[in-house]
């Protein structure tokens, strides 16, 4: 234990999800380096504004160096967005957030990310986004066939596969809308090899990558679908693109979702938490490791200097 100590005298936490698999393993990796482990579970949190403190339990997270966000909820959803508020008021007292709070709000919309990367002129499928019915069927017949996304959706979760020539077109369009989607994101569904990327930096600097390879009869790539993750070495052309898309978001730790098409490589997303399970299982790397590492030296060297 003595020689993964790096820095016994700071104290960083993890946001994340008790008993996830990616979460615990962060905040293992961060109490072999400091000696201190704290997971943080936002639901658990009370922010005493008046004292200038934010409690987990009985602890005070102002009280930290440092503080990983790994996870804020198990479900993309608006709630979201007041705990990466409480957040953003904890690295207002002083300490430091990877990745920072403001970074994360600009991508846990689907269309906030969607507009930044197409104004950083980033490759997409084609979409379009819009609140009218109208507009919402021609844009399924001008595409052909589309994947409507909800704005906090992940994993592929209550999406809609629609094509131009469905009989039910409006009305499967009206129901998707209805499902607590108003503002329809609607988006070209392209002819795809059977698999995606996930490409992942820290720090901006590329860490590794890997293969979500789709399973059985399924649309989509995803692990809740069935799919299973391979090794990759991407394409200087891949990581050129994965790596101009990330830079748009200043984000510590992330992933970019890259498809291969016929036009060339195109993104779909970038992540606000990146998953560790990929490189786990794609590529043999050890993201909680390397992550760890990039915060503690981080922190060490930013109380050195205060």
């Amino acid at each position: 234990m003595a020689e993964l100590l790096k820095d016994a005298s700071l104290k960083i936490g993890v946001v994340g999800m008790a008993g996830g698999w990616s979460s615990e393993s962060l905040a293992d990796r961060v109490a072999e380096r400091t000696g201190f482990r704290l997971l943080v579970d936002m639901e658990r949190v009370s922010a005493r504004l008046d004292e200038g403190r934010v409690l987990f339990e009985d602890f005070d997270l102002c009280a930290l160096d440092g503080l990983i966000i790994k996870k804020v909820g198990d479900e993309y959803n608006a709630h979201l967005l007041d705990r990466l508020e409480l957040l953003r008021y904890v690295e207002e007292r002083g300490v430091a957030i990877f990745s920072k709070p403001r970074s994360i709000l600009r991508l846990l919309d689907r269309l906030s990310c969607t507009v930044t990367l197409a104004s950083g002129g980033i490759p997409m499928p084609p979409t379009e986004v819009t609140e009218d019915l109208r507009h919402a069927v021609n844009a399924v017949r001008r595409f052909g066939k589309v994947v409507a996304k909800g704005l906090y959706s992940t994993k592929a979760r209550g999406m809609l596969v629609v094509s131009a020539d469905d009989p039910e077109l409006q009305e499967k369009l009206l129901a998707f809308q209805a499902a607590d989607n108003p503002v329809m994101y609607i988006q070209q569904m392209l002819k795809l090899p059977g698999r995606d990327l996930g490409v992942a930096f820290l720090g901006g600097r590329y860490l590794g990558a890997y293969a979500r390879v789709q399973g059985g009869d399924a649309w989509n790539t995803t692990i809740h679908s069935g799919g299973h993750y391979q090794p990759y070495e991407p394409s200087s052309q891949v990581l050129e693109i994965a790596r101009r898309a990330q830079a748009l978001f200043d984000l510590d730790f992330t992933g970019v979702d890259v498809v291969e098409t016929e036009r060339g490589p195109m993104v779909f997303e970038v992540s606000a938490f990146g998953g560790f399970s990929g490189l786990r299982d794609g590529s043999k790397v050890d993201a909680a490791a390397h992550y760890a590492d990039y915060v503690v030296e981080r922190c060490r060297t930013r109380k050195a200097t205060r």
